[in-house]
Protein backbone atom coordinates (compact mmCIF):
# COMPACT_ATOMS: atom_id res chain seq x y z
CA UNK A 1 0.00 0.00 0.00
CA UNK A 2 1.78 3.00 -0.63
CA UNK A 3 2.60 5.50 1.63
CA UNK A 4 0.08 8.82 1.96
CA UNK A 5 2.48 12.35 1.52
CA UNK A 6 1.92 14.32 4.60
CA UNK A 7 -0.51 17.26 3.71
CA UNK A 8 1.37 20.71 4.21
CA UNK A 9 1.83 24.47 2.73
CA UNK A 10 3.10 22.43 -0.69
CA UNK A 11 0.48 20.17 -1.36
CA UNK A 12 -3.04 21.82 -0.32
CA UNK A 13 -5.78 19.32 1.24
CA UNK A 14 -9.21 20.12 1.39
CA UNK A 15 -9.35 18.95 4.35
CA UNK A 16 -7.09 21.56 5.96
CA UNK A 17 -9.16 24.27 4.89
CA UNK A 18 -8.02 24.62 1.03
CA UNK A 19 -10.65 25.73 -1.28
CA UNK A 20 -10.65 25.07 -4.92
CA UNK A 21 -11.52 27.94 -7.29
CA UNK A 22 -15.03 27.37 -7.80
CA UNK A 23 -15.64 26.09 -4.01
CA UNK A 24 -13.79 29.54 -2.82
CA UNK A 25 -15.97 31.65 -5.27
CA UNK A 26 -19.33 30.13 -3.81
CA UNK A 27 -17.76 30.48 -0.36
CA UNK A 28 -17.52 34.49 -0.81
CA UNK A 29 -20.79 34.22 -3.14
CA UNK A 30 -18.95 35.66 -6.06
CA UNK A 31 -18.65 34.74 -9.72
CA UNK A 32 -15.17 32.49 -10.87
CA UNK A 33 -14.19 35.11 -13.16
CA UNK A 34 -14.44 37.75 -10.11
CA UNK A 35 -12.10 35.48 -7.81
CA UNK A 36 -9.93 34.71 -10.28
CA UNK A 37 -9.22 38.62 -11.24
CA UNK A 38 -8.93 38.80 -7.29
CA UNK A 39 -6.31 36.08 -7.13
CA UNK A 40 -4.25 37.68 -10.44
CA UNK A 41 -4.53 41.10 -8.99
CA UNK A 42 -3.08 39.81 -5.42
CA UNK A 43 -6.60 40.65 -3.20
CA UNK A 44 -6.97 37.46 -1.88
CA UNK A 45 -4.19 35.15 -1.15
CA UNK A 46 -3.55 32.26 -3.19
CA UNK A 47 -1.46 29.54 -3.88
CA UNK A 48 -0.96 27.80 -7.61
CA UNK A 49 -0.27 24.50 -7.47
CA UNK A 50 2.36 22.95 -10.16
CA UNK A 51 -0.71 21.78 -12.80
CA UNK A 52 -1.50 25.24 -12.66
CA UNK A 53 -4.53 24.82 -10.60
CA UNK A 54 -5.45 28.30 -7.61
CA UNK A 55 -6.18 27.09 -4.11
CA UNK A 56 -7.54 29.59 -1.78
CA UNK A 57 -7.27 28.97 2.16
CA UNK A 58 -10.51 29.37 4.06
CA UNK A 59 -8.83 31.49 7.09
CA UNK A 60 -7.68 33.69 4.49
CA UNK A 61 -11.21 34.09 2.76
CA UNK A 62 -12.30 35.09 6.30
CA UNK A 63 -9.70 37.43 6.36
CA UNK A 64 -10.44 39.02 3.20
CA UNK A 65 -14.55 39.20 4.21
CA UNK A 66 -13.38 40.67 7.84
CA UNK A 67 -11.20 43.25 5.50
CA UNK A 68 -14.14 44.24 3.28
CA UNK A 69 -16.81 44.65 6.26
CA UNK A 70 -17.20 48.32 6.95
CA UNK A 71 -15.79 48.79 10.54
CA UNK A 72 -17.86 50.48 13.38
CA UNK A 73 -15.63 53.99 13.47
CA UNK A 74 -15.74 54.04 9.61
CA UNK A 75 -17.30 57.18 8.15
CA UNK A 76 -20.95 56.75 7.17
CA UNK A 77 -20.93 59.31 4.23
CA UNK A 78 -21.67 58.42 0.77
CA UNK A 79 -18.60 56.59 -0.27
CA UNK A 80 -16.20 57.75 -3.27
CA UNK A 81 -13.76 55.30 -5.30
CA UNK A 82 -11.08 57.52 -6.75
CA UNK A 83 -8.86 55.99 -9.21
CA UNK A 84 -5.45 57.79 -10.22
CA UNK A 85 -2.20 56.11 -10.36
CA UNK A 86 -0.70 59.46 -9.04
CA UNK A 87 -1.19 59.14 -5.18
CA UNK A 88 -0.69 63.26 -4.39
CA UNK A 89 -3.45 63.48 -6.53
CA UNK A 90 -5.98 60.49 -4.50
CA UNK A 91 -4.66 61.88 -1.14
CA UNK A 92 -5.68 65.69 -2.56
CA UNK A 93 -9.67 64.45 -2.99
CA UNK A 94 -9.52 62.36 0.24
CA UNK A 95 -8.09 65.78 2.28
CA UNK A 96 -10.86 67.77 0.38
CA UNK A 97 -13.40 65.48 0.26
CA UNK A 98 -13.63 63.37 3.81
CA UNK A 99 -13.76 66.65 6.01
CA UNK A 100 -17.15 67.52 4.53
CA UNK A 101 -18.55 63.84 5.08
CA UNK A 102 -17.85 62.23 2.74
CA UNK A 103 -15.87 58.74 2.70
CA UNK A 104 -12.98 58.07 -0.09
CA UNK A 105 -11.60 55.12 -0.95
CA UNK A 106 -8.20 54.91 -3.63
CA UNK A 107 -7.06 52.57 -6.27
CA UNK A 108 -3.65 53.46 -7.87
CA UNK A 109 -5.02 51.33 -11.37
CA UNK A 110 -8.00 50.95 -13.50
CA UNK A 111 -7.43 47.20 -13.00
CA UNK A 112 -7.44 47.77 -9.29
CA UNK A 113 -10.34 49.96 -9.22
CA UNK A 114 -12.46 47.20 -11.29
CA UNK A 115 -11.82 45.11 -9.10
CA UNK A 116 -12.42 47.17 -5.71
CA UNK A 117 -15.93 47.99 -7.40
CA UNK A 118 -16.63 44.12 -7.71
CA UNK A 119 -15.96 43.80 -4.17
CA UNK A 120 -18.18 46.31 -2.62
CA UNK A 121 -19.80 48.79 -5.01
CA UNK A 122 -19.37 52.86 -4.15
CA UNK A 123 -21.88 55.87 -4.18
CA UNK A 124 -19.82 57.49 -6.65
CA UNK A 125 -17.00 57.11 -8.91
CA UNK A 126 -13.96 59.46 -9.72
CA UNK A 127 -11.21 58.48 -13.10
CA UNK A 128 -8.64 59.71 -14.02
CA UNK A 129 -8.16 59.98 -18.05
CA UNK A 130 -4.91 59.23 -18.11
CA UNK A 131 -3.40 56.20 -16.80
CA UNK A 132 -0.79 53.68 -17.89
CA UNK A 133 -2.11 50.14 -18.88
CA UNK A 134 -5.61 50.86 -18.92
CA UNK A 135 -6.63 54.51 -19.21
CA UNK A 136 -9.93 56.13 -17.87
CA UNK A 137 -12.17 55.81 -20.93
CA UNK A 138 -11.72 52.03 -21.17
CA UNK A 139 -12.47 51.95 -17.50
CA UNK A 140 -15.69 53.97 -18.11
CA UNK A 141 -16.47 51.81 -20.78
CA UNK A 142 -16.45 48.51 -18.75
CA UNK A 143 -18.32 50.46 -15.52
CA UNK A 144 -21.04 51.76 -17.98
CA UNK A 145 -21.44 48.26 -19.75
CA UNK A 146 -21.50 46.31 -16.46
CA UNK A 147 -24.09 48.79 -14.24
CA UNK A 148 -25.42 50.83 -17.83
CA UNK A 149 -25.89 54.66 -17.27
CA UNK A 150 -27.46 56.45 -14.81
CA UNK A 151 -26.82 53.67 -12.17
CA UNK A 152 -23.36 55.30 -10.55
CA UNK A 153 -22.38 58.47 -11.14
CA UNK A 154 -18.54 59.07 -12.56
CA UNK A 155 -17.25 62.29 -12.70
CA UNK A 156 -13.52 62.41 -14.88
CA UNK A 157 -11.07 64.50 -14.16
CA UNK A 158 -7.61 65.52 -16.32
CA UNK A 159 -4.92 67.98 -17.26
CA UNK A 160 -6.07 67.12 -20.50
CA UNK A 161 -8.87 69.77 -20.81
CA UNK A 162 -9.57 70.83 -24.48
CA UNK A 163 -12.48 69.42 -25.34
CA UNK A 164 -12.22 66.35 -22.65
CA UNK A 165 -15.16 67.53 -20.98
CA UNK A 166 -17.38 66.72 -24.04
CA UNK A 167 -15.79 64.09 -24.75
CA UNK A 168 -16.36 63.15 -21.12
CA UNK A 169 -20.13 63.52 -21.51
CA UNK A 170 -20.09 61.91 -25.18
CA UNK A 171 -18.13 58.42 -22.90
CA UNK A 172 -21.21 58.60 -20.42
CA UNK A 173 -19.36 60.21 -17.40
CA UNK A 174 -21.71 62.84 -15.58
CA UNK A 175 -19.00 65.62 -15.16
CA UNK A 176 -15.47 66.76 -15.95
CA UNK A 177 -13.24 68.39 -13.65
CA UNK A 178 -9.38 69.67 -14.89
CA UNK A 179 -6.52 69.15 -12.88
CA UNK A 180 -4.70 70.95 -11.21
CA UNK A 181 -7.85 70.48 -9.15
CA UNK A 182 -10.00 73.38 -7.60
CA UNK A 183 -11.08 71.99 -4.25
CA UNK A 184 -13.96 73.93 -4.25
CA UNK A 185 -15.24 73.35 -7.77
CA UNK A 186 -14.31 69.59 -6.73
CA UNK A 187 -16.40 69.60 -3.63
CA UNK A 188 -19.23 71.27 -5.98
CA UNK A 189 -19.03 69.14 -9.14
CA UNK A 190 -19.24 65.62 -5.99
CA UNK A 191 -22.29 67.73 -4.50
CA UNK A 192 -23.52 68.20 -7.39
CA UNK A 193 -23.97 64.64 -7.96
CA UNK A 194 -23.93 63.05 -4.72
CA UNK A 195 -25.72 65.10 -2.55
CA UNK A 196 -24.94 64.46 1.31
Amino acid sequence: MPQRERPDEKHPQPELGWLTLGQAARYLGVAQSTMRKWADSNVVEVFTTPGGHRRFRRGDLDAFLERSRPQADEQRGPRILVVDDEPGIRAYVRASLEPEGYAVEEAASSEEGLVLLEARSPDMLMIDVVMPQMDGWEMLRRVRDRYGEGTLPVLMFSAVQDGTEQLARAHGADGFIGKPLDPRKLLDRVRRALPL
